[in-house]
């Protein structure tokens, strides 16, 4: 049985929607691309790794800790506040 403190924290918690960010997204959101064109062209175009491994689907979910890749840079996902 659940103690009320553990209940209201599992009705607290976030669903996986509030947990994902497309990859394009994340790309335009850390300054990877300036576009969701320009995401596109360089996923599809194979240049875009996540977690170590080329990701040519735009729409990948992306969750925290996962690591993109591209160029020189690598961009950790991490949990923040919808603004």
């Amino acid at each position: 049985m659940l103690t009320n403190a553990e209940h209201a924290k599992a009705e607290e918690a976030p669903n996986e929607r509030d947990l994902t960010i497309r990859l394009d997204q994340f790309m335009k959101l850390v300054g990877l691309a300036k576009s969701g064109g320009e995401a596109k062209h360089f996923i599809q175009g194979g240049q875009v790794l996540v977690n170590g491994v080329v990701e040519t689907h735009r729409s990948k979910k992306l969750r925290p800790g996962d690591r993109v890749t591209f160029g020189e840079r690598t961009v950790i996902v991490e949990l923040g506040r919808r603004k």
